[in-house]
């Protein structure tokens, strides 16, 4: 299950395991606080929001080039670029500050922020075991000149799964990246999925943007979102030359969150990579 809707919202699971993990954390610290008679709420709020600040750096730092003809596309966090691991240091030393000047919250805030911590791993871990090596759906849509095409016919490289529609501001953005990146990766092969749209509608979008979109099929039911357990757009899918689910993104892509994820098929074998 990569999202859910709560009445006319989707989250995706990944950030509702952070809104939990964040909850705990604040409900833990804010009762160990009342013994000390200290609130520990704000200093646990800031200590997420200095963990996110870091773990957004560290990621522009690491993909730096993809920024460098527009460097305000650093403070656009919705392509979710984040690195985890900067991200907890930098909380962990901020809370190591917060607690030598405030001695009284130290046990709060160390309990609160060791256990969401802790609830995010564990729920991200399991999370990610769930969707690990999902198959790809045995599903047949319809090209844009109404040919049959079934996913399975897609296998044998490593294959990038669009789920999007004209409609959808978030994948409008992000078209142009995935168009160039199709360009750039011959060895994967990018197939573009619209939802519900029929193919006036495509061809007349396509042609205003100017885009050339190999591999765009029609799912006129939204059935593939359906059974990868998404309902949000965009939705990008990333499977290997099996046609194993090995990594996901739900909304916007950027150039450096596209390039990070395509990261996954590094691995794989040159035999596999060029395979038709």
């Amino acid at each position: 299950m990569l999202s859910f809707s709560i009445g006319p919202f989707v989250i995706a699971t990944q950030h509702l395991i952070l809104i939990a993990a964040l909850t705990i954390a604040t409900l833990l610290a804010k009762r160990l606080g009342k013994y000390a008679e200290k609130n520990p709420e704000s200093g646990l709020f800031w200590l997420f929001v200095t963990g996110l600040l870091c773990a957004r750096i560290g990621f522009v730092v690491a993909y730096w080039p993809t920024y460098q003809s527009a460097p305000a596309q650093a403070l656009d966090i919705r392509d979710g670029g984040f690195v985890a691991w900067v991200g907890i240091t930098g909380a962990m030393l901020a809370g190591a500050l917060w607690s030598w000047r405030r001695p009284l919250l130290r046990r709060s805030l160390a309990w609160g922020g060791a256990s969401g911590v802790g609830i995010w791993l564990i729920a991200t871990f399991m999370a990610g075991q769930l969707n690990a090596n999902t198959e790809l759906p045995t599903l047949t849509f319809q090209s844009l000149d109404g040919k049959p095409a079934a996913l399975a016919d897609f296998r044998g490289r490593p294959l990038v799964v669009n789920l999007w529609a004209s409609w959808c501001p978030p994948c409008r953005r992000e078209m142009p990246v995935l168009q160039e990146a199709e360009r750039r990766r011959e060895d994967v092969t990018f197939l573009f999925v619209n939802q519900a749209e029929n193919a006036e509608i495509i061809a007349r979008y396509l042609a205003v943007e100017g885009l050339e979109l190999h591999n765009l099929l029609l799912d006129r039911k939204g059935a593939l979102g359906a059974a990868v357990g998404s309902a949000a757009l965009p939705t990008t899918l990333f499977y290997d030359p099996q046609g194993r689910l090995v990594n996901n993104h739900l909304g916007e892509l950027s150039e450096a969150s596209l390039a990070r994820a395509l990261n996954v098929f590094d691995s794989v074998a040159p035999a596999n990579r060029n395979a038709p």
